[in-house]
């Protein structure tokens, strides 16, 4: 039995770089940073001052079908990526139904409004917004672009961490993959530029005062972003007998647990994730151009990912282009590995690999280099990304050139 291949139609994105997967790509290829001064009047003594913030300027400019009655900016970010997603990709609301699923993962879900009862209970405030339960919970992205769309297929939201989008991409590719659905719409949203959560990751000390240089030997931790990335996937035949425009393939993932400690990575789980990508992508690591790397900028992360890399791809390392693209919008946590799929699409489009942002001194640690200055041009059918997140958890996707048309 020949499994179905899984295409990709359409990508929309909302990030601090602005509205728009075209506008995301722009930002990453040319390196230019969304991370900005951020500053919380409720933090008396705020140590970090920098985060790829989406201010609400931006936000009500592009706001789609906004109910803050009803929704926390998580769901609202969601819909807006889902917006561009489902119209580049030729489609309407009449085109999904029972088999159409919706994989939408976050890792905070409703934080702003979590914060904001909060901040109302420490006032000593009676009554909190009634509709807070459905505003929070971590599903109601998800939810919020089924009911919008008609998807009545399966909805699932991966909650893992930095890895929720990535999961969530790779579920909607394995689901679609074993024949369960015909389509998907998948991807990952966050919205925890809040003050709650900020101070949760500035007391953790993994954040970066000043900038976010991935793999420099000046790193000193990581820029927190927010943000949603939206896919639509189908399959290849589905796709080709409406005439659809194919951005690209999804042609292998892998996921896997270090099963180890909470917090620090351990190099071999995140390979294993790789390796499991290229033996579904039936490939060989000499075929990838291209790896999106997880790339916080943090001292922990970065040297393990490179040990990573090293197992596995051996003597063909040093040939590889890789980079981050954190620096430009921000670790968006569990929207970061839908917002950094759809960078790597775009690379694997333009034959370009995005450079590392604020990246200037080797690490004799880590060893390499990578792609920093300028975009790079490369020559590949197939790139990497990958996401690694906080308890252990791994996932990598591979992206192949779009079928012929």
């Amino acid at each position: 039995m020949t499994l179905p291949r899984v295409v990709i139609t359409g990508t929309g994105a909302f990030t601090a770089c602005g509205a728009g997967a075209d506008t995301l790509w722009a930002a990453a290829r040319d390196g230019v940073s969304a991370v900005g001064h951020v500053d919380f009047p409720v933090l008396t003594n705020q140590r970090v001052f920098r985060a790829a913030h989406i201010d609400d300027t931006l936000f009500q400019a592009h706001a789609v079908d906004y109910k803050p009655r009803f929704q926390d900016r998580v769901a609202a970010f969601a819909l807006v990526a889902a917006d561009e997603a489902v119209k580049m990709a030729g489609l309407s609301k009449e085109d999904f139904g029972e088999e159409t699923g919706v994989i939408v993962g976050s890792g905070f879900g409703g934080a702003e409004t979590l914060d904001v009862n909060y901040r109302a209970f420490e006032r000593g405030e009676l009554r909190m917004d009634p509709m807070s339960i459905p505003k929070i919970m971590t599903n109601a992205a998800a939810s919020w672009i089924s009911m919008t769309y008609g998807a009545r297929g399966p909805v699932y939201c991966n909650s893992t961490a930095c890895s929720s989008a990535s999961q969530s991409i790779g579920m909607a590719y394995m689901l679609m993959r074993s024949g369960a659905i015909r389509r998907c719409i998948t991807g990952g949203t966050e919205a925890s530029v809040v003050t709650g959560v900020f101070r949760a990751w500035e007391v953790l000390r993994v954040l970066s005062p000043d900038l976010c240089r991935p793999f420099c030997q000046k790193r000193n931790g990581m820029a927190l972003g927010e943000g949603a990335g939206i896919l639509v996937l189908e399959t290849l035949d589905d796709a080709q007998a409406r005439g659809a425009t194919i951005l690209a393939e999804i042609v292998g993932y892998g996921t896997s647990s270090d099963a180890g400690d909470l917090l620090r990575p351990d190099f071999e789980g995140a390979a294993r994730a790789m390796q499991l990508a290229l033996a579904d992508a039936g490939i060989q690591p000499a075929d990838i151009g291209y790896v999106n790397a997880h790339g916080t900028g943090t001292v922990a992360n970065d040297l393990s990912e490179t040990n990573a890399m090293r197992l596995v791809f051996g003597d063909d390392f040093d040939k590889v282009a890789v980079s981050s693209t954190k620096p430009v919008h921000g670790h968006a946590l569990g929207a970061a590995g839908a917002i950094e799929a759809i960078v790597t699409i775009e690379a694997l489009r333009n034959q370009l690999a995005p450079p590392t942002t604020n990246y200037s001194t080797l690490d004799p640690a880590v060893g390499f280099q990578p792609v920093h200055g300028e975009a790079r041009a490369i020559d590949t059918n197939f790139c990497l990304t990958n996401s690694f997140a906080f308890g252990g958890v791994n996932a990598s996707l591979i992206l192949g050139n779009a079928p012929d048309q």
